[in-house]
């Protein structure tokens, strides 16, 4: 399953003190008390608020509509080319989600939409690195093209690295391990999950914690596998359910 990534501010000592608060909810899967501190006055807390609702719609399944006017007031309010470039770029990942998940297909609306992102951010601007990795999973998970998935996700991990952005490598490092997974190259499957495993459990990302132990215990042989998955039970359970699809995943086999 493919997740959203969004910058990790808040996520170390001295950072703003509003944002340290924002970063606590959401790493807890708490989005609609996070989206609740941010007043979408300006173009970046409406921006930011945008990106929080569109998050819980992936990992609940539920706030579409909370999701679909936070984005209104995004796009109302933006102004340059990057900050409409970054609404556009919610725009279609929330489109995205709608298709995977099952909700209605919007997958045309999800390619004009980071279509009109790429357009309007440049290579190496700030916000550019997690456009590329969207479009990795709008490649992979609708278009099917798992090459193109992985170009798009290696853009996305460069930039994540030039751009310190320890949350997004985590996604990036997660989805190219996926893509070996599938190959069957299992030691370079094991090395990424690893370090998105590291990378998420220093940054204190409980709501992602979970899927990326999950993934990892695909990679190993018992009893690793089985304490991992284990692991993940309870912090799913922990977070109420969240994120709801990985119920599938972690669901142990019948007794026959």
């Amino acid at each position: 399953m493919a997740h959203t990534a969004m910058s990790g501010t808040g996520t170390t000592a001295g950072d703003d003190p509003l944002q340290t608060a924002v970063w606590r909810l959401r790493s807890r899967a708490c989005w609609t008390d996070a989206a609740a501190l941010l007043s979408p006055v300006t173009p970046g807390a409406a921006l930011q608020r945008a990106a929080l609702l569109v998050e819980r719609c992936l990992y609940t399944e539920q706030g579409w509509e909370d999701a679909e006017d936070a984005l209104r007031t995004a796009e109302a309010l933006a102004l340059g080319d990057e900050e409409r470039g970054a609404a556009a770029c919610e725009r279609g990942y929330l489109a995205y989600a709608a298709t995977l998940l099952g909700v209605r297909d919007r997958a045309d609306e999800a390619r004009a939409a980071l279509g009109r992102a790429a357009a309007l951010i440049p290579p190496g601007a700030a916000g550019r690195a997690l456009l590329d990795f969207r479009r990795g999973l709008l490649a992979e998970n609708l278009t099917r093209s798992p090459q193109a998935a992985r170009a798009a996700y290696r853009r996305a991990h460069a930039g994540a690295i030039a751009g310190s952005d320890a949350l997004l490598l985590s996604f990036t490092w997660r989805h190219l391990a996926g893509l070996a997974l599938r190959d069957g190259e299992l030691a370079e499957a094991r090395q990424g999950f690893a370090e998105s495993l590291r990378i998420r459990e220093e940054l204190g990302y409980l709501v992602g914690t979970a899927p990326a132990l999950a993934s990892l215990a695909d990679t190993e042989t018992e009893p690793e596998a089985s304490r991992l998955r284990e692991e993940a039970r309870r912090l799913f359970r922990l977070l109420g359910g969240v994120p709801t699809w990985l119920a599938r995943q972690l669901t142990p086999p019948a007794a026959a």
